[in-house]
């Protein structure tokens, strides 16, 4: 939502980046990327072989975590990313693929730099606090 201040209207990430298509684009591409790219082996063996419902998780949480509709909560109430992922064995090794693949991900996108390198040292600290210690 697009909120004022001092008479300026200030847009949230999401309406930023352009809404769904752009977060369903760069979601794709990080699949994608995970998928067919040897480097991203063990995170891949982290996921089901059927992709699909993870694009569309993870396109409905990038949505409302970027600041647009916030149906991913809504249907998963009090869920969260981090509970999302605590069963799997997460090593600094997984998490750095994860970020290696949506960092690509978000290079590849037309998001502006500045917003897409904040996106990035977000994404860094949440795929570092989801490592098993």
């Amino acid at each position: 939502m697009t909120e004022t201040t001092l008479d300026r209207p200030v847009q949230t990430p999401f309406e930023q980046i352009g809404g769904v298509p752009t977060v369903r684009r760069l979601v794709d591409r990080f699949y994608d990327l995970m998928d067919g790219d040897p480097a991203y082996a063990a995170l891949r063996a982290l996921h089901a072989g059927e992709l699909a419902p993870m694009r569309d998780s993870l396109t409905g949480f990038l949505t409302a975590w970027l600041g647009g509709p916030r149906d991913w909560f809504v249907e998963r109430p009090g869920a969260c990313v981090m509970s999302a992922h605590a069963r799997l064995a997460i090593t600094p090794e997984t998490a750095g693929q994860w970020t290696s693949a949506m960092g690509r991900a978000l290079k590849d996108s037309a998001i502006q730099p500045s917003l897409r390198d904040q996106i990035e040292v977000a994404f860094t600290r949440m795929s570092q606090g989801m490592v098993r210690r």
